[in-house]
C-alpha cells in the first residue's frame, strides 16, 4: 500500500460516531450549563428534519438506481446511515439563532441535507457531494433571512467562569485534534485555516491598520475552535492528501480575510462555501479534461490543482 493510499484511508465510521456523540453531549450541556440561548426545540426540529430528509433522497436514489437502502441490515446500520445527518442537524440548530422562528432552522437543515444529494463530483471512481452540508446550509439561510444571525458568540461559555471560558476551548481543541490525527486524517486541514488566519491577520494590520489583537482574538472563542476542528475539517468534502489539506485550509483563511477588509460579516461560513465551490469546480474540471498534455499550459496547471485538491 502506498503512502497516499494509507493516508487517504480515514476511518471514517468511527469518526462520525465519536463526533456524533461529541456534538450531542456539547449540546445537550449547552443547553443545561453553558448557556445557550436557542430553544430547546431547536435541535429537536433540525434532527428531525435531517432524518426525514436523509432518508427519503436515500429511498429516491435507490428507485432510480436500483439498490437496496442503506439503512436495511438491522438497527446499527439505520444509527450509522443517519449518523452524519444527525451531525448536520445538531450543528444547524447549535450555530443558527433564529429567535422564536423554527422555519429558518428548518429551512437551513433541509438546504444542508439537500446539498449532498444535488452538488456532487467523480472523485477517483466515486461520487462525492463537495459540499460542507451544515456549513452551505447556515450561508444560504445568512444570505437570503437578513433577519437570521449567528448564535452570539458568548453564549458558548456564559454560565462559565473565567478559568471556565478557557478550559472549555482546549477540551474542543484537544478532542477534535485528535478526532482529526487518528481518525478524519484531516489534521492538516486545520493548520492551514490556522496558519492563514494568522497570516491575514498580521496582513491586514500592516496593510490597513486593523488592530492585530483584535484580529487574532476570534480564533481563541469556542465559535472559532468548533470551526477550526469540527467543521473546516469535514472529511467528505477536503482534500485527502496532507499538502491539499493545507492548501485547502490557508485558501478558506485567505478568502476570510479578503471578505473582512470588504466587511461581510458571518465571513468563515461564506469563505468555507466559497472554497469548497471553486474546488467543486476543479474536480468537475478534471473529469471532463481527459488528456492535460493536449490542453496547453494553462490546462496543465489547473489539472495539478485539482490533483492537490482531490
Amino acid at each position: 500500500m502506498t503512502l497516499k493510499e494509507t493516508w487517504q484511508a480515514p476511518n471514517r465510521l468511527g469518526g462520525l460516531r465519536r463526533f456524533a456523540v461529541a456534538i450531542t453531549v456539547f449540546n445537550i450541556l449547552g443547553h443545561t450549563v453553558f448557556g445557550f440561548e436557542q430553544a430547546w426545540i431547536q435541535p429537536f426540529v433540525a434532527v428531525g428534519t435531517a432524518y426525514f430528509l436523509e432518508i427519503a433522497f436515500e429511498l429516491l436514489d435507490c428507485y432510480i438506481q436500483g439498490h437496496k437502502p442503506r439503512f436495511f441490515g438491522g438497527w446499527r446500520n439505520m444509527v450509522d446511515f443517519l449518523l452524519s445527518a444527525h451531525i448536520t442537524g445538531v450543528a444547524v440548530a447549535m450555530l443558527l439563532y433564529s429567535g422564536t422562528r423554527l422555519m429558518p432552522t428548518v429551512f437551513a437543515t433541509a438546504v444542508a441535507i439537500a446539498s449532498k444529494a444535488l452538488f456532487r463530483v467523480s472523485v477517483q471512481a466515486k461520487s462525492r457531494h463537495f459540499l460542507n452540508p451544515s456549513n452551505f446550509g447556515i450561508a444560504v439561510t445568512l444570505l437570503l433571512f437578513p433577519s437570521v444571525g449567528i448564535a452570539a458568540p458568548y453564549h458558548f461559555t456564559e454560565n462559565l467562569s473565567n478559568w471556565g471560558s478557557w478550559v472549555l476551548p482546549a477540551i474542543i481543541a484537544c478532542s477534535g485534534s485528535f478526532l482529526n490525527i487518528r481518525f478524519t486524517k484531516r489534521i492538516c486541514v486545520a493548520l492551514g485555516w490556522a496558519t492563514g488566519f494568522f497570516t491575514q491577520a498580521v496582513f491586514r494590520h500592516y496593510a490597513f491598520g486593523s488592530s492585530l489583537t483584535a484580529s487574532l482574538l476570534p480564533l481563541t472563542g469556542v465559535a472559532l475552535v468548533l470551526f477550526t476542528f469540527y467543521m473546516v475539517t469535514d472529511p467528505a468534502t477536503t482534500p485527502c492528501m496532507p499538502r491539499g489539506q493545507f492548501l485547502f485550509g490557508a485558501s478558506v483563511a485567505a478568502v476570510y480575510g479578503l471578505l473582512m477588509t470588504l466587511h461581510v460579516v458571518f465571513g468563515f461560513f461564506f469563505a468555507l462555501t466559497l472554497v469548497s465551490l471553486a474546488r467543486g469546480v476543479m474536480l468537475y474540471a478534471q473529469s471532463f479534461v481527459k488528456n492535460p498534455a493536449e490542453q496547453g499550459i494553462a490546462a496543465q496547471a489547473a489539472m495539478v490543482l485539482a490533483r492537490e485538491m482531490v
